[in-house]
């Protein structure tokens, strides 16, 4: 496992249970601005700013009507679960981040949605490595990979897309199919745009927020733990440590700028795997054994949270946790808001 900094010691002995975010007793108030809040950055949002070309191993399947059609349906798990596993009766929503084929239709994503906060584009192309390995590519490709292996436990897996969509969808339907699924726990995989130099993951919890159709008060508990336990586990199956430009350490990071998280009524969590701008970490995002490991890992802390149990990991094994909290850690900017 590779050696990580200081500040990881206390998120290593992360309690589920403990540290209290800033936003927790606070509601985000929704506003009419559709900008999300400023953050300092050395560079333009590769979010935004790097619309990929169309790959065939985004999921190869036909176009079919966009987004509007059978809007919050999502895509079901062509497969029965194994009948007799631990998962057995729970419903898992995979959101794969962004869609391959969204620089095709700049004007279909660039529409404003509401998400409770303000207004936000419908959806993003996403980033890509230098080398353009594109961020859709990299998110269907493990999205894929834990659909497998939650099957394998026993759970039902709903996609938001399969890369059958000509674009998006918008980041409202995104959260009405985990929604209409009753999903148990949902989480949306992306990779990262930010400048060299800055690596590692970070998971994304829902903030307090109510405002229009978004009301969180009733998922940020559970999402919070959902979070706290995939975090856990993809540090100790991927040997990745937590990001070292958001999250002070701990490699979590509260948002309420996200339609996904806003709009969500069930418990929700969006992670970011790695920088794909980051040498390092591209390292890491385009092996295939390694995406392996981060599906294993993403899936083991859906488990753990599915089946009530806490995850405390100290380089590979259990401990009793002392909560990290904000003061303990020096913060650090924060990446481009995507």
């Amino acid at each position: 496992m590779a050696v990580v900094a200081a500040g990881l010691a206390g998120w290593l002995l992360w309690d589920a249970s403990g540290g209290e975010d800033d936003t927790a007793g606070h509601p985000v108030a929704a506003t009419s601005s559709a900008a999300s809040p400023a953050a300092p950055a050395p560079r333009p949002s590769a979010v935004t700013s790097r619309p990929q070309a169309p790959s065939p191993s985004a999921g190869g399947a036909t176009a079919s009507p966009g987004p509007s059609a059978g809007e919050g349906a999502g895509v079901a798990d062509g497969e029965a679960p194994r009948a007799d596993g631990p998962l057995k009766g729970k419903v898992v929503l995979v959101d794969p981040g962004h869609n391959i084929r969204n620089s095709e239709h700049t004007a279909e994503i660039n529409r404003s949605v509401d998400i409770g906060t303000g207004r936000k584009e419908c959806d993003t192309t996403g980033t890509s490595t230098d080398a353009g390995y594109a961020e859709a590519t990299f998110s269907l490709d493990v999205a894929h990979r834990l659909r497998t292996i939650l099957r394998n436990q026993g759970a039902k897996v709903t996609f938001t897309h399969d890369g059958e969509r000509p674009y998006g969808p918008c980041v409202t339907e995104r959260a009405a199919i985990g929604n209409k699924a009753h999903a148990d726990a949902a989480v949306s995989i992306h990779a990262d745009g930010s400048a060299v130099g800055n690596r590692g993951f970070h998971v994304i919890l829902p903030a307090l927020v109510k405002g229009g159709a978004a009301d969180t008060a009733p998922i940020v508990g559970p999402s919070k733990e959902l979070g706290a336990r995939i975090a856990g586990n993809f540090v100790r199956t991927t040997g990745s440590p937590p990001s070292n430009y958001i999250g002070g350490g701990t490699g979590l990071d509260t948002r309420g700028d996200l339609g996904g998280l806003n709009l969500s009524t069930v418990p929700k969590v969006f992670i970011e795997c790695g920088n794909m701008r980051d040498p390092e970490d591209v390292g890491r995002l385009t092996d295939a054994a390694w995406r392996e490991k981060a599906a294993q890992g993403i899936a083991d802390g859906i488990t753990d949270f599915l089946r009530g149990r806490a995850t405390r990991v100290t380089e590979g094994r259990t401990s009793r946790p002392q909560p990290c909290h904000d003061g303990d850690t020096k913060k650090t900017p924060r990446a481009p808001r995507r």
